[in-house]
């Protein structure tokens, strides 16, 4: 895992100096990405140049030092990723031992650059990757992004220049840099606690869509091009689903599934895994230990608050399987030392509390591994989310019941206040029902009016709308609306939703961030493309049956785990945030709720935010989520924004 950067100065007209010193700033600024050597590559004629940050996992030797040229000198690369099946296409590109220096995955991709084309090349690739290829036949750039965006590429055209990076802080060292804060990316962020592709923070800057390449010629022309779509993947083997038993089935996802974490197990560097205890990672750990020769490293995050500690399920896990298991207690004060460092870690706004125990996980898996598994993405194709089973419902129940009776349920449900709620509900959370029903009551009402399911799913994963009035809200990538209702059934359709976007938006980005923090790569077996697209060959009652998602590795859990020690409601990555913000994150929130530039600057409605803001604090309602949100962009201004302002001498 690394950092890259770079700038294509297409008219030639700066010189090497200022674009070696301008992309060298790009480099140092990430260099927390790549602390185990850094490279650059200049062609003043041509006025490219490009920049790496390496953290070393294969191939430790200065072979795998980057940027990398092809052997037949016509390609340069510089690559963040991981390349699964790199011996598996250097044996396909039948090339002579002697053409390569040493063993690295990031050779073995210019070599197919070289022989096949960056198109062809990467669609024979298992991994996850983010990588620019300069093309010094054609001087053309390209940049590409791996299928379901598992690591990050920002790129932006200033004055008729390309820039890109991994993170958004290395496009603040570009010469003429003058950050406009987007609006309407701000409208939508508070909609979904992110920055939804292809947006970001600033206008003219973005992030490229997982599964495309974007090409720049010398005339500054540039061109995104889509090589892998999940939808159209999704509706391809829908249409071949898998013949035979369920039993053969479940064989099927389990051999790709082992063969996926066999892959990810390769690396020169210690390895382990995060266990949480959920099914996921549980299912990860358990055909990890079945591969390997000792103990697997695990780690874990606990709490001491009644209704989030998985630690002691994750234990016992731990126990049967005979790993090496690390575990920390989390308590608001490792929440208060790591607050400050999340809006520069982050770059932009980004309010999925979760974040703080990903990051813990990371920093206590680094003191002893370099590399970690971990169970991301199982929710997205196994149908894991609550509320896909809850969404569905609500479907049903408004096809079949007229609007008006609808209309005076909600007002019935909302009329009841979400303590109450909690205390009728009490004898059926916690198994039949979710913790904190009472506020999931109070957000599921108004959805009862919604015809469209798309657009009352849209409704389920918002947190905050209507804050800023007179600002037209952006529409991100992935909301296809009318193709996708058109042709599928309520949850199907919402796992594609997610995939398009939560995905990659919020689970993946918290992920990369956090562990490149601290040096980590984390690597997500489940979402190996292959069994994204064997999932979806998967009958419904594989995945779902009764409102229990993730049928399919549950069965191939139970197969190694016994049902007892992982049997048990979904709990998620949650941290006590409600009663952390009433308790020691007390003051540190009513100060930022009233940072003026949410309301002179941004035009957030500040009587919204304030009423919200007390009825929290006096225990009346629990707006966790939304003032969460409001809280890291007031913060990512005054830590982040402010300093990328001043370092252009922009006035804040």
């Amino acid at each position: 895992m690394c950092g890259i950067s770079g700038l294509f100065n297409s008219s030639a007209a700066s010189s090497a100096d200022i674009l070696r010193e301008t992309v060298s700033e790009m480099n140092a600024a990430i260099a927390h990405r790549g602390p185990d050597g850094d490279g650059l590559w200049l062609d003043e004629q041509q006025g490219i140049c490009l920049a790496h940050r390496r953290l070393a996992i294969v191939d430790l030797t200065p072979t795998g030092h980057q940027p990398m040229e092809s052997s037949c000198g016509r390609y340069v690369i510089t690559y963040n990723g991981e390349i699964y099946n790199a011996p598996d296409v250097k044996r396909e590109l039948f090339l002579n031992d002697e053409k390569f220096r040493g063993t690295s995955d990031t050779e073995v991709l210019v070599e197919a650059i070289a022989q096949w084309g960056v198109q062809k090349a990467v669609s024979k690739m298992i991994g996850m990757f983010a990588f620019a290829v300069w093309d010094r036949k054609e001087n053309r750039l390209t940049l590409t992004r791996d299928r379901l965006g598992i690591k990050p590429l920002y790129w932006t055209m200033q004055n008729g220049d390309l820039a890109f990076a991994s993170e958004l802080k290395s496009l603040a060292r570009i010469p003429g840099w003058s950050p406009q804060i987007n609006r309407s990316a701000v409208s939508v962020y508070l909609r979904y606690n992110y920055v939804p592709t292809p947006y970001s923070i600033y206008e003219n800057v973005q992030k490229l869509e997982p599964g495309t390449l974007l090409t720049c010629d010398r005339r500054g022309q540039t061109e995104i091009i889509r090589y892998w779509d999940p939808v159209d993947a999704a509706r391809q083997r829908r249409k071949s689903p898998l013949i035979g038993s369920d039993e053969s089935s479940i064989d099927q996802v389990e051999r790709l599934l082992s063969d996926a974490i066999g892959r990810r197990m390769v690396a020169d560097v210690p390895l382990g895994a995060f266990l949480s205890g959920g099914i996921d990672s549980s299912t990860v750990v358990a055909l990890m230990q079945a591969q390997s020769d000792k103990p697997v490293e695990t780690f874990s995050i606990g709490f001491d608050v009644s209704g989030y500690d998985e630690a002691p399920q994750a234990r016992e896990i731990a126990k049967h399987l005979g790993t090496s298991h690390n575990e920390l207690y989390v308590t608001s004060d490792h929440s208060l030392d790591v607050i400050p460092l999340l809006a520069g870690m982050y770059d932009e706004p980004f309010a999925d509390s979760s974040q703080i125990p990903t990051y813990l996980i990371n920093k206590l898996s680094r003191e002893k591994v370099t590399v970690a598994l971990s169970g991301d993405g199982g929710d997205e194709l196994f149908c894991g989310y609550n509320r896909y089973n809850w969404g569905r419902r609500l479907d049903r129940i408004c096809q079949t019941i007229p609007f008006p009776i609808r209309r005076l349920i909600a007002n019935g449900l909302t009329s009841v206040r979400p303590a109450i709620w909690d205390k009728l509900l009490s004898p059926f959370t916690g198994r039949i029902l979710p913790n904190q029903i009472g506020d999931k009551v109070h957000k599921a009402a108004p959805l009862f009016s919604h015809a469209d399911p798309v657009a009352m799913y849209r409704d389920i994963v918002t947190h905050w709308q209507g804050l800023m009035p007179d600002v037209e809200e952006a529409v991100p990538a992935g909301w296809r609306l009318e193709e996708l209702r058109q042709e599928m059934d309520f949850v199907p359709c919402m796992q594609l939703l997610d995939s398009q976007t939560y995905l990659h938006d919020d689970i993946l980005t918290k992920v990369d961030r956090a562990s490149m923090a601290v040096a980590m790569e984390v690597r997500v077996p489940i979402l190996d493309h292959r069994l994204y697209e064997l999932s979806w060959r998967l009958p419904d009652h594989l995945k779902s049956v009764n409102g229990l998602g993730k049928i399919v590795l549950r069965k191939i859990l139970e197969r190694h785990v016994p049902k007892e020690l992982y049997d048990r409601p979904k709990a998620g990555f949650a941290i006590p945030l409600a009663e952390w913000l009433r308790g020691p994150l007390r003051d540190w929130a009513i100060d930022l709720a009233h940072n003026p530039f949410l309301y002179e600057e941004i035009g957030i409605d500040r009587q919204a935010v304030l009423t919200r803001l007390d009825e929290h604090l006096k225990g009346r309602r629990n707006w966790q989520h939304q003032l969460w949100s409001i809280l890291m962009l007031s913060d990512w201004h005054k830590q982040c924004h402010k300093s990328q302002a001043q370092h252009t001498g922009e006035a804040a």
